[in-house]
């Protein structure tokens, strides 16, 4: 499972807009954004990596103006954290993922009508006013850039997903993504909901209609990060079991 899940983020940042191969790592690369969320950099599972190898890493990251960071399965590279911090690189978290199968998949959730029904996002506008109800959701700013509008288009062209909650006065209260399937594996992304409108069962309205459209379209496997105990609580009542461990590490 690690390495089908180790596997899936590769697929995610070889369709970045300008990804990069540097030794055993590729480094997904947004020109449209500076951020470290969106700009950073995986091993391939199984390759030997050096102390050269990190150095080169953190070379290719100044070159291109990003801060050098990672994220990966642990086991799926299990030597290579000493190496890292020994050339100063600081972890940042360590989060456990959740995976959903067909057949842990639960029944439909409650209804979130009238409060707010779900639909994909067709416009630039309607994209935007996702974009804005999760930055919100997350803590951030609420206004959506140009190149992250453009960025969830391109997402929805290549295959992914995105779900909106909109209120009968057409007002999005939340919603969610997920990448294009690879290997058979895709990844749940930006479950966020606007504050008021938490604790209505909008998140697991938005994660169970996600997750069912993966599986409609051939996914075997969905996976996804809990950012606390409440939203661990919401994947496992749509269907997600712990299976494993990631780990964010960054350079200053």
């Amino acid at each position: 499972m690690d390495v089908r899940i180790q596997q899936s983020v590769l697929a995610g940042l070889a369709r970045r807009p300008a990804s990069i191969e540097a030794g055993p790592f590729l480094i997904g690369i947004d020109p449209g954004t500076p951020s470290p969320w969106i700009n950073y950099a995986t091993p391939r599972p199984g390759e030997t990596i050096t102390a050269g190898d990190v150095r080169l890493l953190a070379d290719v990251f100044r070159e291109k103006r990003r801060k050098p960071r990672l994220e990966y399965v642990v086991t799926c590279a299990p030597a290579l954290e000493p190496l890292l911090t020994d050339a100063g690189w600081i972890p940042e978290a360590r989060r456990d993922y959740m995976t959903c199968t067909p057949g842990s998949l639960t029944g439909e959730p409650p209804g979130i009508e009238p409060l707010a029904s779900l639909s994909e996002p067709r416009t630039d506008e309607e994209r935007a006013a996702l974009i804005a109800a999760q930055n919100e959701g997350f803590g951030g700013p609420a206004a959506a850039g140009a190149a992250d509008v453009a960025r969830m288009r391109r997402l929805q062209s290549d295959g992914g997903i995105a779900l909106m909650a909109v209120t009968p006065d057409g007002f999005c209260v939340g919603g969610g993504e997920a990448g294009p399937q690879a290997f058979g594996v895709s990844a749940v992304v930006g479950i966020a909901v606007r504050p008021r409108f938490r604790r209505r069962g909008i998140a697991r309205a938005v994660t169970s209609a996600i997750t069912r459209k993966l599986f409609a379209t051939g996914t075997d496997i969905a996976w996804l990060e809990a950012s606390g105990p409440d939203s661990w609580r919401v994947y496992e009542r749509v269907g997600y079991r712990a299976a494993g461990q990631r780990l964010y590490i960054g350079k200053s």
